[in-house]
């Protein structure tokens, strides 16, 4: 039985008006991704609008949408001394995040490509961890921290902060880590690759996204963190956002200075998140979100 096939003057009308069609549902698609992506943006562009008004304008209702700009809320944030606050958060997010990874990376390949007995167990421990709300928990930990004196220390939150996020990095790493080839490694044993030769030449470049992704996430929870930072430092190991409180009195809220304020802690954060894009979108699409 022979096949039948229409004409090219016929077949070419058809072409056409798929393709017209795909061009048109992508061209609807794009627009609502637009639209959707304004949506969520809007809040964080209408926070760095009000930080440019005065006070006056900042809190008029229905909100003012024309006014002069003005850098003078931003000298108001840097009189008030931001720059140890800065540091501190700096300095409990970056060493936390970097322990979280140490900590994580072998944990994950213990319970990924090299399992370890009864690993499920060890799984579901480490994420039964983060079922228990912080504020349960609270107060064994002030009473350690407090008798073993580290109260309003940097470290204390470095240690706790490491803790917080370790369980949600270890089951993330481990995701990253079922992505590497059996094959690759096996490979990589004939050829005559140690362990430590196969986590470096083949493990992480393999992972390197996944791992840019899960250091960024735990570095975005330990930068916002506030409940424990608000209960456990003072003077000398307040964190950003304690800072934000400031600005909250019983005389209101300063809110185009509070703006301002936020404005600037989330730079890092934006910084972070733009240089590692590329590692990032890959490592979120490729492990534990995938």
């Amino acid at each position: 039985m022979t096949a039948v096939s229409l004409p090219a003057a016929e077949t070419r009308p058809v072409a056409e008006n798929k393709r017209k069609s795909s061009t048109r549902h992508n061209t609807i698609w794009g627009v609502v991704a637009w639209v959707a992506g304004i949506v969520f943006v809007f809040p964080v562009i209408w926070m760095v609008l009000t930080s440019f008004k005065q006070e006056n304008a900042a809190a008029t209702n229905p909100p003012t949408w024309f006014f002069a700009p003005t850098l003078a809320q931003y000298g108001q944030v840097f009189d008030r001394n931001i720059t140890p606050f800065l540091l501190n958060s700096l300095m409990a997010s970056v060493f936390s995040t970097l322990l979280v990874v140490l900590l994580a990376t072998p944990a994950a390949y213990a319970l990924s490509l090299r399992p370890v007995a009864k690993w499920s167990d060890s799984l579901f421990f480490f994420i039964s961890t983060k079922m228990m709300p912080v504020v349960a928990a609270f107060l064994p930990v002030y009473l350690l921290v407090k008798h073993l004196g580290m109260l309003d220390n940097i470290w204390t939150m470095v240690l706790l902060y490491t803790s917080m996020n370790l369980p949600l990095a270890v089951w993330m790493m481990r995701s990253f880590l079922l992505e590497v080839p059996r094959e690759v490694l096996e490979a990589g044993e004939v050829d005559g690759a140690g362990l430590i030769m196969s986590i470096r030449k083949i493990i992480l470049p393999i992972v390197s996204p996944g791992l840019a992704a899960t250091a960024l996430i735990c570095f975005i929870f330990s930068w916002n963190e506030f409940f424990l930072a608000l209960n456990l430092t003072a003077t000398n190991a307040s964190t950003a956002p304690i800072f934000l409180v400031g600005f909250i009195s019983s005389e209101g809220a300063f809110l185009a200075r509070l703006c301002a304020a936020a404005t600037l802690l989330s730079l890092p954060v934006l910084i972070a998140g733009w240089v590692a894009q590329n590692k990032l979108v890959r490592g979120l699409s490729m492990g534990a979100v995938k």
